[in-house]
């Protein structure tokens, strides 16, 4: 069976029977955009490039992801295992700019979520925090300026630039105050985008993400979402480990629910040229939340320990979002309750754990 015959089969087992590891959404839009574009996902086989992959499949579109793997970085080729022969992979890193101008010519959307995501690494190796999450942002921009500036981009960003919360919920106008270098080299990557797209008309945008957890996301340590490595932990029966009072509250988005933002940001003209938060109405205290997994788990421990002093330092504290200049700007909401997404991930990593963490490639 040649490739696209593959491919087809599994866009009609996508919309006949559904993902099985993607819950069902009422389209908010017209998705027809996508449709025979062509469209370039940088960090494409890490937790978010590979859902916004197999969604964009769907939908019809020329797909081609470009990553490193490198392995800190969250890269996985077992979360393209079923899409293999929809798509189109580039190893490459995007610190490289001429594969980089090369891969950019022609695109119709670059969705930009390569990064680097830890917020340790970041203090501990700023220079390379600095060269992924910031110099090689605005290479990419001068590749789309000379080559492609009809290209519509989104780009992802982070709520770690706001630093400790002044006030919650945290919308749009908080003040930026990034208490580590991933925060800094982060604004400083979404600033790139906003002033070309003002400058030279490059028509982009920002999401700000919260904790974004679901199927594909990296649980072989905490550099990725701390989330991860407790779900992991919780699977081989070792105690979900919490920093601090266990009081911190946060917000968390499905994936489903962070692919379709993507989704309207790129196909919605209103998007060019702003920054918006995602979040989700529910938030919880981290207690709560290591309890509730336990709960789905039909068993568990949880245990509340101090924080590391490098940890302690870099900790934002409380955090919950405000969304509704998405809600109003795209008609974005989250539609996926925080347990019924964690029960599809438990659900997820209980039967593929081993492509994760364990010895299968």
């Amino acid at each position: 069976m040649s490739g696209w015959q593959l491919c087809g089969t599994f866009v009609k087992k996508v919309i006949g029977d559904s993902l099985a590891w993607s819950l069902q959404f009422a389209v908010p839009f017209d998705y027809k955009i996508f449709s025979r574009s062509d469209v370039l996902v940088t960090g494409g086989l890490g937790f978010i490039g590979s859902s916004l992959a197999r969604r964009l499949v769907t939908l019809d579109a020329n797909v081609t992801l470009v990553d490193s793997l490198i392995p800190e970085y969250g890269g996985n080729l077992f979360n393209i295992h079923d899409i293999r022969d929809c798509v189109t992979v580039n190893l490459a890193d995007v610190r490289d700019p001429q594969t980089m101008t090369s891969l950019i010519k022609r695109r119709n959307f670059l969705f930009n979520l390569a990064g680097q995501t830890s917020h340790l690494d970041s203090m501990t190796d700023p220079l390379t925090d600095l060269n992924i999450n910031a110099a090689a942002q605005l290479s990419i921009l001068e590749a789309c300026r000379m080559h492609n500036r009809d290209v519509k981009i989104v780009f992802a960003s982070t709520r770690q630039l706001y630093g400790r919360p002044q006030y919650l919920p945290v919308d749009e106008k908080h003040p930026v105050d990034p208490v580590d270098v991933n925060g800094i080299n982060k604004l400083a990557g979404e600033r790139y985008h906003l002033l070309y797209n003002s400058v030279y008309k490059i028509r982009a945008c920002a999401l700000r993400l919260t904790n974004t957890y679901g199927h594909g996301m990296r649980v072989k340590d905490a550099r990725q979402t701390f989330l991860g490595v407790w779900i992991r932990h919780l699977i081989e029966g070792k105690p979900i480990q919490i920093f601090g009072s266990g009081t911190q509250r946060r917000d968390f988005n499905f994936i489903d629910d962070v692919v379709e933002a993507f989704l309207l940001a790129a196909a919605e003209a209103a998007s060019e040229g702003e920054v918006f938060n995602l979040g989700h109405n529910e938030h919880i205290s981290l207690q709560e939340l290591a309890a509730l997994l336990v709960r789905l788990n039909n068993g568990g421990q949880y245990e509340i320990v101090p924080f590391p002093a490098n940890r302690e330092a870099i900790d934002i504290g409380d955090y919950y979002g405000d969304f509704s200049k998405i809600q109003t700007a795209l008609g974005w909401s989250p539609q996926v309750s925080l347990r019924t997404g964690l029960a599809h991930t438990l659900e997820y990593y209980k039967k593929h754990g081993a492509h994760y963490w364990g010895s299968t490639p």
